[in-house]
């Protein structure tokens, strides 16, 4: 396995960051007022205390994946919840232990955090996702039924 080391996000990561969640499949910008958009977006993720993200390095060097985290308090619970919106390892680095090294990273914070559970989504069609998860000792616990609105 390569050299990875998992880090905390800086901003000089944003355009680096923006690229994974394309290659993740989130929408990509339109026009340079999107691209401003997202960066101040990504931004204000990092700079909020209830969110982290966490990259994975190549030698200190290359950023080849990455994962964010949000800390959600729940009504019926003294401790919060870590729910993981984004996971991805770029397509070229897969299957190196990478995606385990940024779980187990969450698992660690959210241990640190005194956090009751660690949650994620995947998308039906992600199936080797799915499988991933359930190596790593995540259990099929829901449904997730969305209503878009634009």
């Amino acid at each position: 396995m390569a050299n990875i080391t998992i880090k905390e996000v800086s901003e000089k990561n944003i355009p680096i960051i923006l690229g994974l969640l394309y290659e993740l499949g989130r929408p990509k910008p339109q026009n340079d007022s999107d691209v401003d958009s997202f960066r101040k977006l990504v931004k204000k993720y990092i700079i909020d205390s209830d969110k982290k993200i966490h990259v994975a390095m190549l030698d200190d060097t290359k950023i080849v994946g990455m994962v964010s985290m949000m800390f959600l308090s729940r009504l019926n619970r003294d401790t919060s919840e870590m729910y993981i919106p984004e996971l991805v390892v770029l397509e070229k680095y897969h299957c190196q232990g990478i995606g385990k090294k940024l779980v187990n990273s969450c698992i660690s914070l959210a241990k640190e955090n005194h956090c009751h559970r660690i949650r994620l989504e995947s998308g039906n069609q992600r199936k080797e996702s799915h499988q991933f998860y359930k190596h790593l000792g995540f259990e099929q616990s829901a449904l997730s039924f969305t209503m878009n609105l634009d």
